[in-house]
């Protein structure tokens, strides 16, 4: 078989990584992939929102898979456009996707459906917007409806915040046409977590769980970041939990599903506040998470090729997920500046220094004249498998110090 995987970042060099080790695989091609893509995959230099460009790449080279990495051009139909010319893609279709390209579309169908979530409204209107503040308590959280890389949720602490945040969306248009709306939406105070799901004919079935680390700094300090750490499993997804999940969460999203006609093939990525105990949900992604595919992947023992295509057909079951005891930690070796300003095109080096039990996952690198140099905000995902948390833990740390780049950032306290 020949396989397509689509984006250029970690979570694309760890399927990548996955789609390798396929009995049914001969050929694997990213577009347009990174410095360590290539050394597994043929990189292909066609972005991922060039869909038509794409679509003629399939058809040429006769490529019998394609798995679709980030949100956008799910959101955009590729799915559909691929679909209509009889190619096998993995990711949900354009109004599936929805989920996660429109917040207003998700927070509508979470309350028409029962999913506990926080409290809502949605504007367009500036004018409107600011005088319902006043029916609102702070802190106060405010999203741009659409897709705004990572950056269109804003937590406002004062009236004040909050009028010049939907000033700036919905009047100066920093967001652009994705901030054409913005929803207003309760805060809830508790613990973050995600759980990535297989959907197909109306069946959820759940990956292995995973944390991730938002902040930057260690502690839990300074700005959001798309994540600089992450483990697997949680200890947060007690058989409790999972089953408050199952019943008030996915039995629900399933019953919305068939009752909009929705055919939702691929994975759903589900955001969740932990509130005293029960789960309430903060977003939905229609994608694999990013760096939670770096520590989950590692574990997942089925040939996922076999997954993907089970997943398309509609008859993929729970047992076809068979899971590695082991856990999994990842730290992302991140440029100086990072998540602000940062620059690129440092040399990176030490990666044949590592033990074999580290797996590197390239989230911004690129190859330029024989030498591999960053081309990122977050560079490098440093992975291991281990007994357990501080067993894999135990050997990021010991390996991590030999990765040199200039600025080279990292937080020291992933997975402790």
């Amino acid at each position: 078989m020949k396989v397509l995987v689509i984006g250029s970042g970690g979570r694309e060099h760890a399927l990548c990584w996955k789609i390798k080790q396929s009995k049914n695989v001969s050929k694997i091609y990213c577009a347009p992939g990174n410095g360590g893509t290539r050394e597994i995959a043929e990189n292909i230099d066609i972005k991922p929102n060039e869909i038509d460009k794409l679509l003629e790449f399939a058809l040429n080279n006769n490529i019998d898979l394609t798995v679709v990495g980030p949100e956008d051009p799910l959101v955009h139909g590729i799915v559909d456009k691929f679909e209509e010319n009889n190619l096998k893609i993995f990711g949900p279709n354009k109004q599936c996707a929805q989920l996660e390209g429109s917040k207003d579309f998700s927070k509508r169908f979470m309350e028409k459906y029962g999913v506990p979530t926080a409290k809502y409204r949605s504007f367009t209107d500036h004018e409107v917007a600011v005088s319902e503040l006043k029916n609102f308590t702070y802190p106060l959280v405010i999203k741009a409806d659409g897709l705004c890389l990572g950056k269109g949720v804003i937590i406002c602490n004062s009236e004040e915040e909050a009028k010049n945040v939907i000033k700036k969306i919905l009047v100066d248009k920093i967001f652009g046409d994705e901030g054409r709306k913005i929803v207003l939406e309760e805060f809830l105070d508790g613990v973050e977590a995600s759980l990535l799901c297989f959907v197909t004919d109306n069946k959820i079935i759940p990956l292995e769980s995973a944390k991730d680390y938002k902040k930057i700094y260690d502690g839990d300090l300074g700005p959001n970041t798309g994540g600089v750490g992450c483990f697997s499993p949680s200890p947060l997804f007690t058989e409790e939990l999972n089953n408050k999940i199952k019943k008030d969460v996915l039995d629900k999203i399933i019953n919305g599903f068939i009752n909009e006609g929705l055919n939702f093939k691929g994975i759903l990525f589900i955001g969740f506040m932990i509130v005293k105990g029960e789960p309430k949900v903060l977003e939905f992604n229609v994608r694999f998470g990013d760096p939670e595919t770096e520590v989950v992947l590692p574990r997942l023992k089925s040939d996922i090729v076999d997954v993907f295509l089970k997943t398309i057909d509609g008859t993929l079951v729970e047992t076809d997920l068979v899971w590695d005891d082991k856990s999994c930690v990842t730290v992302v070796l991140t440029s100086s500046g990072y998540p602000g300003e940062y620059k690129k095109g440092y040399e990176i080096s030490g990666l044949e220094e590592l033990d074999d039990s580290i797996i590197v996952f390239h989230n911004g690198s690129r190859y330029e004249n024989n030498k591999l140099l960053t081309n990122g905000g977050r560079v490098l995902s440093i992975t291991s498998l281990g007994e357990n948390i501080a067993k894999a833990r135990e050997e990021v740390y010991k390996n991590i110090g030999k990765v040199k780049f200039e600025g080279v950032c990292y937080r020291n306290d992933i997975g402790k």
